[in-house]
């Protein structure tokens, strides 16, 4: 098994960082990590949820949200050329803002097969996205970004017409 695991703390209210988080399809413009995201299904994020994405130094793939606590956290994973895959985006309070823990697990033959390569991966990557999500969280904050409730009914609205 392949894990790594970052928190970072993010001068932000958790509302803002996890409507910055769970804004999936925005990831692309704060972590260059992420090429592509779209979701299959209309609306927010939710358990179940599927998303096609691209990742650098990983590929294309659809993952699957299969946990979800609204507001604070969600997992998604998927298997890909016999690596299962899973990475977890945690949102809680910390002081006047926030904390945000990021990690990534690979399990199966095929992780322990490519271990040094998903480890490099692994770091990069997560490394690029907490800092992105902090910088996007904190410029979003001073930008004066409207509460949980009004940017879910705008996305909704924004996402159905």
């Amino acid at each position: 098994m392949v894990r790594y695991e970052k928190t970072i703390e993010i001068a932000a209210q958790p509302a803002v960082v996890w409507e910055v988080i769970r804004d999936v399809e925005r990831w692309p413009e704060w972590t260059p990590t992420m090429k592509y995201v779209r979701l299959r299904e209309p609306g927010p994020l939710a358990l179940g949820s599927t998303a096609d994405v691209d990742v650098d130094g990983a590929g294309r793939s659809t993952l699957r949200v299969t946990e979800y606590t609204e507001g604070r956290s969600f997992t998604w994973s998927a298997t890909v050329r016999g690596v299962r895959f899973a990475a977890a985006h945690i949102v809680e309070p910390a002081g006047a803002g926030s904390r945000a823990t990021l990690w990534v697990e690979f399990r199966g033959v095929m992780a322990a097969i490519f271990a040094p390569m998903l480890r490099r991966t692994a770091h990069r990557n997560v490394d690029i996205e907490a800092e992105g999500l902090k910088r996007r969280s904190e410029e979003t904050a001073r930008a004066g970004f409207p509460a949980s409730s009004q940017r879910t009914e705008g996305y909704e609205r924004m996402h159905t017409a």
